[in-house]
């Protein structure tokens, strides 16, 4: 009799139970699965052009460098490199590249995972610097790696889709773009009919020029002068050399994303977060130096509020502001993350014509000539190698704040040492943190210097 009244009882308070909660949540209390408790710690870096062995390194700033990444839950790069073997029959160099014509040993990508590194785009300026045949022998490397990659496929559809990494704090989506690229660079549609074309997916932009009058009615006398071919126009406004030119009341540059490219990216995101738990979105942006293009902030707000968890902005080689926008970080540059673009392998007949060398030169002769009509280009200035690694932590679903890592890849040393990162210290930590709460205060976000990071607290005015 007793056993059966207790019996009843705890039927009961099942009952009662679930008519409280809905059962789903009821299990979750009773045996909750971790990874969707909204616990996640990433570690966020920006370009990555590897050409040599990272493990064979052990100062204690390179290894603080590592660890951030290993001890992440989750870790991201842009790949900037081709991984690649020279005499594969179909990789063979473009008519043009993104600059350097990127290519890195295969087995280097055991050294970025050594490194930390889980999650890469693979959408940029470099993607076709072998054509399609580099771009598929890159992403078969990446898959024998074992490397969750996003940016480029076979067709658009493939390129714009989400790849995805299990960790032990939910499923991470990651979708990435690139606004900069030679337009042959562009995946195209696959049809019924027609077999889509390789290649990345494309984040186009409209630009406008905005003109005085005086110069308004100059450039169109030009162009009449010289037979351009352009749209017909308006009376204030006129198409010449594929750009758009506006009458205006001053001197300005406007851009806005392509409506189309828009759309279907954020279709993506909103698609990635019914099958993750998170959701990150890479763009690879030249546009804009130092300061986020508007249709860059544009973009970023776009895919946050598609559902994104954070915004991951590379290309430029320099760092650009942080904005936590609605609760979610926005990092429009993190600089770089490895740059040894000055001893790769080989490069071909285009890029030593186009520094005037025969051929007989040699690459470290090419780099050198480089550099010099280039007026130093990379190497001589301090900010291509001086960034940070962003670490955001999640918890409970929110964010809870970001710290800024600084890092030094070695300006003014030789060749063959700088590119590597190693934990930055003392006055440069403090200078490369001050000049990112420079750039970020437009966007009000509050960024203090504590310990030798930077540090964003979520709720604390930012």
């Amino acid at each position: 009799m007793r056993r059966s009244r207790c019996r009843s009882t705890a039927v009961w308070g099942f009952a009662v139970a679930t008519l409280t909660f809905p059962l789903g949540q009821l299990v979750a209390q009773q045996q909750p699965h971790r990874d969707g408790l909204g616990n996640i710690t990433f570690a966020l870096a920006g370009d990555a052009i590897i050409t040599r062995k990272l493990s064979v390194y052990s100062e204690p700033e390179f290894l603080e460098v590592r660890d951030l990444m290993r001890n992440a839950t989750a870790a991201f790069v842009n790949a900037e490199m081709l991984f690649l073997d020279y005499d594969e029959p179909d990789v063979i160099p473009a008519s043009q590249s993104g600059g350097t014509y990127m290519r890195a040993q295969p087995e280097l990508l055991e050294d970025l995972k050594w490194m930390g590194v889980d999650l890469v785009s693979t959408a940029n300026n470099h993607s076709l610097d072998y054509s399609f045949g580099g771009l598929r022998s890159n992403i078969k490397w990446l898959d024998e790696a074992g490397l969750v990659f996003a940016g480029t496929g076979e067709n658009l559809a493939e390129a714009r889709a989400p790849h995805y990494l299990e960790t032990p704090g939910g499923r991470v989506a990651l979708i990435a773009v690139s606004s900069s690229f030679a337009d042959f660079n562009r995946a195209g549609p696959q049809r019924k009919d027609m077999r889509g074309r390789p290649g990345l997916s494309h984040l186009r932009v409209e630009t406008t020029y905005h003109l005085p009058n005086d110069r308004f009615e100059q450039l169109r006398q030009l162009r009449s002068d010289m037979g351009l071919p352009g749209g017909a126009g308006s009376g204030d406004q006129l198409q010449m050399l594929g750009a758009t030119f506006r009458r205006a009341d001053s001197l300005r540059v406007t851009t806005v994303v392509n409506a189309q490219d828009l759309e279907e990216i954020t279709a993506q995101v909103r698609d990635a977060k019914r099958q993750a738990n998170w959701a990150i979105v890479s763009s690879h942006t030249h546009q804009g130096g130092e300061n986020a293009a508007d249709f860059l902030v544009q973009f970023a707000h776009a895919v946050i509020d598609a559902g994104a968890d954070a915004f991951v902005g590379h290309g430029p080689h320099v760092l650009r502001a942080v904005e936590i926008y609605k609760g979610k970080p926005i990092f429009y540059s993190l600089g770089d993350f490895l740059m040894q673009n000055e001893t790769v392998e080989l490069q071909p007949w285009e890029n030593y014509n186009g520094v005037r060398l025969g051929s007989d030169a040699l690459p470290g002769e090419f780099y050198s000539a480089r550099n010099e009509q280039g007026g130093g280009s990379f190497p001589a200035q301090a900010r291509y190698w001086e960034a940070f690694v962003a670490v955001p932590q999640f918890r409970s679903g929110r964010l809870a704040q970001v710290d800024l890592y600084p890092i030094t890849l070695g300006f003014g040393l030789d060749r063959p040492q700088r590119g590597r990162p190693l934990a930055a210290k003392g006055e440069l930590a403090r200078k490369i943190i001050t000049k990112t709460q420079e750039l970020s205060k437009p966007f009000g976000t509050v960024i203090t210097f504590e310990n030798g990071i930077g540090v964003i607290r979520i709720g604390g005015g930012s």
